[in-house]
């Protein structure tokens, strides 16, 4: 079958290794999956099959040690490649891919410098690196634990053959098990590319100095690998184009080492960034891109490594959305490969809907994170926002829900993200399904979010919702309020409410003044929004509209009655949005006033107090945004418990609990799936 993204699925074919398509599933670290040897498990096989299945050529494992004992950053359970008995736990993984006629492949790594915490790492020492320095996380570990910052430990020659050698052992076990490729990690920070920084390496040896010095270690790594493994075997390197820091590698520096190493990989894999997450965190935003980031942050870089040396192969990522993108990037001459993380682990199946002709029905990645915790402070490593099969993948192993033994009659109260997601699952399941939306348009609050013009990602994922209802074979009620009275006299077997949530409006003074306006509401076109504004409530919805405005050219002050913003459920600390948000607030002059509380609203002032030493002053403001929280309609969605047998009224998304986009789908997929 012929398909209209020609470059995207023209095959090829590397060392006599066949790639069906140009799309890899970029590599994330397992976080600890393996089990206490470091083996790989089934459930780590199953966490990658949705990606094989879907699709992908290359499916790739991120930050494989090839020596925990040296070099553990994830904790227990990190991949490790340091003994032949890893081969056949391996060759499940190898095996799982070519059943699907992907190639497997693993990330092989040495974190060298940036060694995870002494005190939790089973390394238990601070590390081995090309030459003794402390890092920034080092520095911040000791001082919150009331000791000397260690420096690293300088790798003697002896060490250093010993560490290429390994690479090359660990690099064979992946042969021996079945895979025709590998994914050196020379990126972030990593040790390969330790000993080509002049930050890392300070070594004044044949392994330190020069810029032929500097990339020896890499060049031997190379050139061990090749000689154990042999011709027929494919060697992807994956570089930081640039580390985005003062004083680290940049631009200039890559080039020289693609021009020494160039003869001995096969496909670059051009990323960005530093990994050295708990000492300088803004680093990491590079390499995970939050929605603050532009759309294919990374491929500029690899249109200029191509003008420089055209005749090298490159896999390009970084914020690529879908195929379209990668279409165009891949005719353009600008890589050879496209590599998405994020995009396939919210829609693992878009290289088959692209391919079938069934874009519409490709789910977007919103670029929240894959990984945070939510308001009660339970990470989530395994869970994304829009794909709530991901994390259930022994539940669900081929990411369906399987037909209900009987059908039955439904209804969907609500069509919001709960609402749809509820309406599609019950309808994959076989039911007869009915969704009342009491609005002219799908989304719920998520219309309000994509309000913010750096919300497209957002803006996408509604998109996606009022497209599947269109599609969906569900019968889709609009400008329909739902009454209990209405859905009883149809005898529903079972009723979902997703009702949602509203604004909570604060008891201020002046709070019904015409301007004084709920945060989203002001963001709307058409909304008079004056030249000082005042936000209320430093959560995540008051400080990216402080932000929005000030970028405006807005004079903005934020006023937050706790100590400190709310930015960790909505967006990631780990990936760096909560602390580009902050930076933000720095960067277009934002003011905040921590602990204080608004006492009224006037004309043209709002009138603050602190909440220690009760010092009122006043801010001048002709517009008022209040952002304080969002209020579940908790007992609207109990009014219906009578309409349908009294056990069989469920409560999902918003109304039940005030969890964010991820907490609506899955709460009402969670449920949906076993009715």
């Amino acid at each position: 079958m012929a398909s209209k993204f020609s470059h995207v699925f023209d095959p090829v074919e590397i060392r006599g290794v066949y790639y069906k398509n140009r799309l890899e599933f970029a590599p994330p670290g397992c976080g600890g999956g393996g089990n206490e040897r470091g083996f790989i498990t089934p459930e780590v096989v199953e966490y990658f099959r949705p990606m094989a299945r879907g699709g992908a050529a290359i499916v790739s494992i991120g930050n494989c040690s090839i020596d925990v004992t040296e070099c553990n950053d994830e904790g227990p359970g990190q991949i490790d490649l340091r003994y032949d008995d890893c081969i056949p736990a391996l060759s499940t993984f190898a095996m799982m891919c070519r059943l699907y006629g992907a190639n497997g492949q693993l990330e092989v790594n040495h974190c060298g410098a940036t060694q995870g915490n002494i005190e939790n790492s089973i390394a238990g020492e601070n590390g081995i690196a090309p030459s003794p320095i402390i890092t920034a996380a080092e520095r911040l570990r000791a001082a919150e634990q009331g000791r000397a910052p260690v420096p690293t430990r300088e790798m003697s020659k002896q060490k250093i053959e010993e560490t290429i050698q390994k690479y090359a052992d660990a690099v064979l076990r992946c042969k021996k098990a079945g895979m025709k490729t590998v994914l050196f990690h020379g990126a972030h920070g990593n040790m390969l590319s330790q000993f080509f920084s002049t930050y890392y390496n300070r070594r004044e040896d044949e392994y330190g100095g020069s810029v032929e010095n500097r990339a020896r270690f890499a060049t031997q790594v190379l050139e061990a690998t090749r000689a154990a493994v042999g011709e027929d075997f494919v060697i992807e390197y994956r570089i930081s184009a640039d580390e985005y820091r003062e004083g680290r590698m940049h631009f200039p520096d890559t080039l020289q080492f693609i021009n020494l190493v160039k003869d001995k990989v096969d496909i670059f894999h051009v990323s960005g960034g530093l990994h050295d997450p708990q000492g300088e965190p803004l680093v990491m935003g590079p390499m995970h891109l939050p929605y603050t980031y532009d759309w294919q942050y990374n491929v500029h870089w690899s249109a200029k490594i191509k003008k420089e040396f055209p005749g090298i192969r490159l896999a390009t990522v970084g914020a690529i959305k879908d195929i379209q993108q990668a279409e165009d990037i891949i005719a353009s001459g600008t890589a050879d490969f496209v590599a998405y993380m994020r995009a396939l682990i919210a829609d693992p199946d878009m290289p088959h809907k692209y391919a079938e002709g069934h874009e519409v029905d490709h789910r977007p990645c919103i670029r929240c994170a894959c990984f945070y915790p939510d308001k009660y402070g339970v990470m989530g490593f395994d869970k994304c926002s829009v794909n709530p099969f991901r994390g259930k993948e022994k539940e669900y192993p081929e990411n369906r829900v399987p037909l209900a033994a009987v059908k039955k009659k439904m209804a969907v109260v609500g069509g919001g993200p709960a609402g749809i997601q509820a309406m599609l699952t019950l309808v994959e399941r076989g039911h007869d399904v009915t969704l009342y939306e009491k609005e002219a348009e799908i989304g719920g609050n998520l219309r309000h979010a994509t309000l913010d013009p750096r919300k497209k990602d957002v803006k996408q994922y509604l998109t996606y919702l009022q497209n599947q209802a269109k599609v969906t074979k569900a019968k889709v009620l609009m400008n329909t309020p739902a009454t209990p009275e209405a859905l009883e006299k149809e005898g529903y077997d079972a009723v979902l409410v997703a009702t949602g949530s509203l604004p909570i409006k604060p008891g201020i003074p002046g709070i019904d003044k015409p301007h004084v306006l709920w945060a989203p509401d002001g963001e709307r076109e058409g909304a008079k929004i004056g030249d000082k504004v005042v936000v209320l409530g430093g959560g995540a919805v008051g400080v990216q509209t402080a932000v929005h405005f000030a970028m405006e050219g807005k004079d903005v002050t934020l006023v937050e009655i706790a100590e400190d913003f709310n930015l960790g459920g909505a967006v990631s600390m780990l990936i760096g949005g909560a602390l580009n948000l902050r930076q933000e607030m720095i960067d277009y002059n934002v003011k905040k006033l921590l602990k204080h509380k608004v006492e009224k609203i006037d004309d043209k002032t709002v009138t603050v107090s602190d909440v220690v030493t009760g010092e009122k002053k006043e801010i001048a403001a002709d517009t008022v945004l209040y952002a304080v929280g969002m209020k579940s309609q908790t007992k609207e969605g109990q009014a219906f418990q009578g309409c349908a047998p009294n056990t069989r009224v469920y409560l999902v998304g918003d109304c039940y609990d005030q969890a964010e986009i991820r907490g609506a789908v899955h709460s009402a997929f969670d449920i949906a799936s076993r009715l």
